[in-house]
This record gives C-alpha cells, structure tokens and sequence, in this order.
C-alpha cells in the first residue's frame, strides 16, 4: 500500500509539475501571499489601524510582484532602490492630494516615466511600476501628510516583509527553477508519450478527440523548452553546460513530435502530414483499425508505456537494473536487425521509438550527469559514443535599435500618458473621488502588449473580469461585513488565485482582483453598490481611453505589427534552412541550434500577436481563419527546420549521415522561397514569386547520400526537406504570393 500511495503522489506530482511549468505560479502566489500576511501580521502587532493595513498589504504585494530579474542579487538591490522610490511616491500623493491640476499632471508624468523605464530592462520596469503603484495606493486611501508617518512605517514594514519571503522564506534560486523546469519537460514528455499510446487504440469516433489531446500535448511540451531556455544562462555552470542542455531539449522535444506523426501514419491509410499537429481541425488520415491480436502492435504498446516511465523514472542506484533493461531494449529498435516482423509504417513508429528513447538518454547524460554504465548492451554503448562525440563537438549582426518616437517604449509611454490624461479627464466626470481606477485600466491594458489590436483584446478581457468580479464583490462584502482577519483573509486567497491565474486567464485575474478590491473596500468603510459600479464604469472608461491613445497616437496596427513579426520569423526560418543545408553540403559547421532557437523565440512572438486576430469576437471570420493557417503552416516549418538542423549537428560524428553537395541546391530553392515571400510581406521591392518544379524527393533519390549504416537517416533527411519545401509553398496561397514554375 505504501509503494501505492507513494506512485499516487508521485503521479499527482508530475501532474501539478506538468500543468504548472516549474511550479513558477504556485511559488510566486505563495511568495506573494506570504509577504502580505507577515506584513499584516508584524502591522498589527504594532497596532496600526484598517487604513495602514491595506496600504501595507497593497504595498507588499508591489514590491513582491514587481521584481522580476533572475539573479538574488540583482533582486536585493532593485528592492532596496524600491524602498526609498516607493516613500517618494507616497509623500508626493500625499502633498498633491489637496492639489487636483498640479496632482493630476505629476500622475501623467509619472506614468509617463514609468512605462518609459522599461527601456532600462527589469529594474527599471520594476521601479517605475513601483513608483506608480504606491501614488496609486496614496489615492486609494487618501493619504494626508499628517498621516504620512504611520503609513512610512506601513511601506517600511511592507519591504521588509517582501524581502523576508523572497529571500528566506519562498527561495528560489536560478538553478532551482530550471532544476524544476527540468521536472516539468519530464512530466509533459510523458504526458505527451501517454497520449501517443492512445492513438494505436483509438477508434474512428475517438481519433478526433485523441489526436486533440497529442495536439496540446505537444503545444505544451514547447512551451515548456522555451520556458527552458529562457533560464539556461543564469540556472547552470557555464555556457557549455547550458548550451548542452538546450540541445539535448530540442533533440527530445523533435524526437517526440515525431515519434507522434509516425503514430497516426501507422494509424492511417496514408503518412499523416505534420500540419495535423498544428492545426486544430486539420484533415486526419483515414484511421485503418488496428487488426485483431497483432503481436507488433500489443509490443508497441508496451514498449510506448516503457519509454513513458523512463522519462518519468529518475536515473541513479535507486531506480535498479529494470530502468536499464527498459533502457537497453528501446535503444535496440535503433538497429534493423531489431526491429520486429510487421509493416513499413509499423517498423518506422519502432524506429521513432529508438530514437525517442535515444534523446531521453541524451537529456539524462545532459541533465543528471555520467550514468552507470555497467549494464549497457552494444546497441546502448554506441548510443552514448554518439553522445559523447556530439557533446565534444559544441562549441562552448546585431539589428540596429530604432530610436526615438519609434523606440517601442517611447512610444508607449507617449501613448499610455495621452491615454492617461483622457483617462483623468473623462473619470473626474464619472467622480471626483474614485478617478484613478480609469487611469489604472487604461495603465494596465498597455502592459506586454504593442498593437492596438492587443490592448482591444486586452481591456475587452479586463472590463469582463471586472463586471464578473463586482457581481462576487457584492455578495462577499455584504457577507463578510467589517470581520477584519475574515476579509483579510479572503485577500489572501484571491491574491493567490490572481497570481496563479494570471498566465492563463487575463479575465480571470481581473475577476479575482475587483472581488479582493470589494473587500478592501468593505475594510475601509468605503463599499456601498454604487461604488463597485462605478469600478466598472472606471473600468470601460480606461479601456476605451487606451484604445484611442494607441489607435491615434503613434499607432501600431495589429497588420502592421504581425506583417514585421511575420517577416522576422521567416528571416529565421531561411537562416535556419540555409544553415542546415549548407551543412548538410559539406560546410563548415555552424551554430544551428542558437539559430534553431532564435526561430522558435520569433514564431512565438508572432503567434502571441496574432492573438487579437484569431479572437472568439473578431467579426473577420475568413482573417482569423488565415491568420490561424499561416502559424500552423509556419509551426509546421519550424518542426522540419529543427530537424534538419538537429540532423546537420550529427554530420560530423555520425557516420550514417554523409555530406553531398546537392543538397545546397535544394536548400536553395527552399530559401528562394522563403526570402520571397518575406519580401512580398514586407512591400520590398521587387518582390519575386516563389519557384515551384521537380519535388525535392525526385531531385534527390533516397539513398545516394552514402551507405547509411543504421537505415533510414537519410531518407528522413529528404523527407524533411521535401516537407518543408511543400510547406513554404503552402503559405504562398493565403499571403497571396504569385507562384511561377520552373522545369528541372
């Protein structure tokens, strides 16, 4: 039963790591929770009233949230230039509270200085969010310079607090959190495996649902690199080990998605297309059941659950000689002569599973360090030759910045002031009192967002939280009344949930922060129904006031902002191609996998912008359609350059893969492609269609790139390049590039 319980655990776990990439969320709500409740709890054992515990909870929560660098240190010393802004900014509230006009033109200043420290990376974002912050408290509870002593205790207490929890009490140090992200790709590599192994028994009215289900699978097992590789550099030792490690990531994650489409091929009556994983709603292949006691399909299945526990199950004496008998029989499908008696397609998804296993060795050598290798078979020690010879072989133009008006800080904080001051303007009508939260909405819609189709988006969702939030509001402040510790205590809980919702739901943090603003209300004798009403008129106001600063002063346009993303992820995509392919030529080698991320990193960025255009409310029916097939189309390329680029770093120590110059010719005609349809994006002058002719497959029949000892390496090759080749041909039709052919 023990052995039981401790599987279940172990698997709730894995499950909590999956969901929550790094447990980043859970930590940073319990950092955040922890430093209120100290704060309320060091405040009221001094005896401060109801006022000075809400600007201290408030202001614990800033100086919590708004730090956001990697290094302990740098971290200290943001807090500790917080302390002192944050005093500054309550005193200035507090002089020019009486003051309107003067008061009024300080706030636009200061919002104005705020958003334009970003410029200054993360300590200047977080002191300006600071410095806006605490004037925001100083208005929230309408701070008087009589009372500034006892609310400079309140801030005082706050920091310190704040400091308390992130250093002592709520650790997390870089190499933790990559230590758990680490956890986390495990747990979302089996969970993807788990849903792999679905396929093989799915029937015709289950495939849509599993092929779903792989599909999210594999979107969140990306996710996860990327979160990887954003820590790297400040999680381990040195460059070399961190750029081991996003090799041996990216290996698993191609490794992995491929293994998923050689799945539904096996499935299917024909090779299933890599869009499929993209594309929600894309065509499936027409599911062939799985025939009646099929020998090789039951030793598929069980040998898809041993891959999944040995991507779960933690290397070292402890996991016994069984992890490496699992080990050693899944490393064997990488020789023929291992493979069992069963179709082509059959034996390739055995193949895929080889080479999964392969990369799950890879990331535990990369990872964990040297493994035992006492029970290794021949199939196994060759295995960590390659290894050893591709870790031996890494090797441990920047774009000019715009300036000015077009500094993408500048000009939001231009935007976001005259957004402001309409904000002030247009909220003094609704009150003279409660002004500020249109001024807060229309602040905050400008967060982490650069077109103007973002910020509609943005404050469509923040006003729906806010009216959901002010329905619960209402019944929790007439239930909880003035119960102090109760409400506080109710606070506490929705700060937690804002913070673990906030990077899933934008709506939902904003339902959880009107409800904990309804309490703090009810705590300061302020609540009635008219005043979370008028939050909600605030709310819209600032929303619309954003809008039309972004949409009149120094606009960027969602088209306008995607057409550059778009152009920057094809400009990676042809670096990435024509880098693999030169490689794969005979070129010297280059640095494919930065180039390979540098890609990845873009086709986020621009999938993150299309957002406003792929909508649930965007009326453009036919736009959000496009807009979704040309990113499943670009997700789909990316796929096939990363392969060929994780292909081209084996040239030189793996001997199934010879060098061949006509390579270079198809990588060309691929890159011609690309270039030209980036131009036709980008209105470049002139812009040439892309050139069709002869399939790749045809140019370059498989099997005259050497003598592949383990089989089928160099077919892949060129089925990858022929998939990439049909792919960028693919996004001509829907960004509407002419298309010409060209014989031979």
């Amino acid at each position: 039963m023990r052995a039981t319980g401790g599987s279940v655990r172990a698997e709730l776990w894995g499950r909590l790591a999956a969901s929550d990439p790094g447990l980043l969320r859970l930590t940073a709500g319990l950092r955040t929770v922890t430093s209120i409740a100290l704060t309320l709890a060091v405040l009221a054992v001094l005896r401060a009233d109801v006022t000075h515990l809400v600007a201290g909870a408030i202001t614990a929560m800033v100086a919590t949230f708004a730090i956001r660098e990697k290094q302990r240190a740098q971290q200290a010393v943001t807090l500790a230039l917080g302390l002192p802004t944050a005093l500054a900014s309550m005193s200035l509230g507090a002089l020019l509270n009486s003051r309107v006009v003067i008061g009024d033109l300080f706030f636009v200043a200061l919002i104005f200085c705020a958003v334009y420290g970003r410029r200054f990376g993360d300590r200047g974002t977080a002191l300006g969010l600071i410095g806006f912050q605490i004037y925001f408290v100083s208005l929230f509870v309408h701070a008087t310079v009589p009372a500034l002593p006892g609310l400079y205790l309140a801030i005082t207490v706050a920091f310190g607090c704040a400091a308390l929890a992130r250093f002592a009490l709520v650790r997390q140090t870089p190499a933790g959190i990559l230590d758990a992200l680490r956890g986390a790709f495990r747990a979302r590599f089996a969970q993807l495996v788990a849903a792999q192994a679905e396929l093989l028994d799915a029937g015709p009215d289950e495939l849509d649902k599993v092929v779903e289900e792989v599909r999210v699978r594999t979107a969140r097992l990306h996710e996860t690199a990327l979160l990887i590789q954003g820590r790297l550099t400040d999680g381990t030792s040195d460059e070399a080990v961190a750029r081991l490690v996003q090799r041996r990531i990216a290996d698993a994650e191609i490794a992995a998605e491929r293994l998923g489409l050689l799945l539904l091929t096996a499935r299917g009556e024909r090779r299933a297309d890599t869009l499929t994983l993209h594309l929600p709603g894309a065509h499936l292949p027409s599911p062939a059941p799985a025939p009646a006691g099929d020998e090789s399909l039951e030793r598929l299945r069980l040998d898809l659950e041993a891959l999944r526990l040995l991507v779960l199950r933690p290397a070292g004496p402890r996991s016994g000689t069984a992890l490496a008998q699992l080990r050693n029989r899944l490393l064997g499908y990488r020789e023929e002569e291992n493979l069992p008696d069963a179709s082509s397609a059959v034996q390739d998804v055995f193949r895929g599973v080889g080479e999964t296993a392969r990369a799950v060795l890879g990331l535990r050598i990369a990872m964990d360090g040297p493994q035992d290798e006492s029970d290794d078979t021949p199939a196994t020690s060759r295995s960590r030759e390659e290894l050893d010879a591709e870790d031996a072989a890494i090797e441990g133009a920047e774009a000019e910045e715009p300036t000015g008006l077009r500094r993408p800080t500048t000009r939001a904080a231009v935007q976001v002031a005259v957004g402001s001051s309409l904000a002030i303007v247009g909220g003094e009508f609704l009150s003279a009192q409660r002004w500020y939260w249109a001024v807060l909405t229309c602040w905050i819609v400008f967060i982490n967002t650069a077109s103007t189709g973002e910020i509609l988006v943005k404050g469509y969702r923040r006003l729906l939280g806010t009216v959901l939030g002010v329905v619960a509001g209402i019944g929790l402040a007439g239930l909880v009344g003035h119960h102090t510790w109760t409400a506080f205590g109710l606070v506490l809980l929705f700060v937690f949930a804002m913070f673990y919702s906030a990077p899933l739901s934008y709506t939902l943090m904003s339902f959880f922060v009107t409800a904990m603003l309804g309490l703090l209300y009810a705590l300061l004798n302020t609540y009635s129904l008219d005043v979370l009403v008028l939050r909600i008129e605030e709310t819209a106001l600032g929303a619309v006031c954003g809008v039309i600063a972004a949409a009149v002063v120094l606009p960027v346009h969602t088209d306008r902002r995607t057409d550059e993303l778009l152009v920057a992820t094809l400009d990676r995509l042809a670096d990435v191609t024509r880098a693999s392919a030169d490689q794969l030529s005979g070129a010297p080698p280059a640095d494919l996998v930065e180039k390979a991320r540098d890609l990845d990193q873009a086709l986020a960025d621009l999938a993150a912008a299309v957002q406003p255009l792929t909508h649930p409310i965007t009326p453009l029916r036919s736009r959000r359609d496009t807009a979704r097939y040309v990113v499943a189309l670009l997700e789909t390329c990316a796929y096939h350059a990363r392969s060929l680029a994780a292909t081209a770093e084996l040239l030189p120590t793996h001997s199934a893969i010879a060098a061949d110059p006509r390579l270079r010719g198809a990588g060309e005609r691929i890159v011609h492609n690309i270039e030209a349809i980036a131009a036709h994006v980008a209105e470049r002058e002139p812009a040439p269609g892309i050139e069709t002719g002869p399939s790749i497959a045809a140019m370059l029949k498989p099997g005259t790139l050497g003598a592949p000892r383990y089989g089928r390496v160099t077919d892949r090759v060129l089925r990858h390049l022929q998939r990439l080749d049909e792919a960028v041909a693919g996004l001509a039709r829907p960004l509407e590039v002419p298309v010409r052919s060209r014989a031979g």
